[in-house]
């Protein structure tokens, strides 16, 4: 069993932000493939459940966001390299993409509560770029809306990360699946 999770905010007020692309990237991956979310509140949160996978947008406010990922991996005794965690990351330019198996919280408060949550960094992680803005307060920057030209972007990211989630649920290795979609360094 594979345990795919976006991390965003519960709310209306949070829907469109940028701190929600992960609850974005799982709401385009079920449309595309006509799945529906179910609120559960022993999970704390909305899921899926497939055959041999579970989506998750956790509804604990991304700072607690590793109670609910806690409880679905306990149910389903999913083991931690067999997670994925979608997030936002302030540190790349827009919708650009980072894959990574393990490593620290970088300063992300839901990456934070699922590390502590889970007791340990080594779950898989696709890091989503929001891109930062040193005029504005990081708080009111990520929590922000979208800008028209970001939204523009988003139909290419979720044909990327409609095939990254496609490929992890396949059970591809992580490594592979880093390969393939992770930016090739310059030499």
């Amino acid at each position: 069993m594979r345990l795919i999770v976006g991390l965003g905010n519960p709310g209306k007020d949070y829907a469109k932000s940028k701190h929600n692309i992960g609850f974005m990237v799982l709401d385009s991956y079920a449309k595309t493939h006509q799945l529906k979310f179910i609120r559960e509140t022993k999970f704390q949160g909305e899921y899926v459940k497939l055959s041999d996978s579970i989506l998750l947008k956790p509804r604990t406010y991304m700072n607690n966001s590793g109670l609910s990922v806690r409880a679905v991996a306990q149910f389903y005794q999913i083991k931690n390299e067999d997670i994925l965690i979608v997030s936002d990351d302030l540190d790349l330019p827009f919708s650009k993409i980072r894959l990574r198996e393990k490593g620290s919280a970088g300063g992300h408060n839901g990456l934070k509560s699922i590390i502590e949550h889970l007791g340990g960094q080594n779950f898989n992680r696709l890091r989503i770029g929001i891109d930062r803005d040193d005029n504005k307060d990081v708080v009111n920057y990520v929590l922000g809306k979208l800008s028209k030209e970001q939204k523009k972007n988003l139909e290419n990211l979720f044909i990327e990360t409609n095939n990254i989630i496609e490929n992890f649920i396949s059970g591809q290795s992580f490594e592979q699946i880093m390969n393939t979609y992770n930016p090739s360094k310059s030499l």
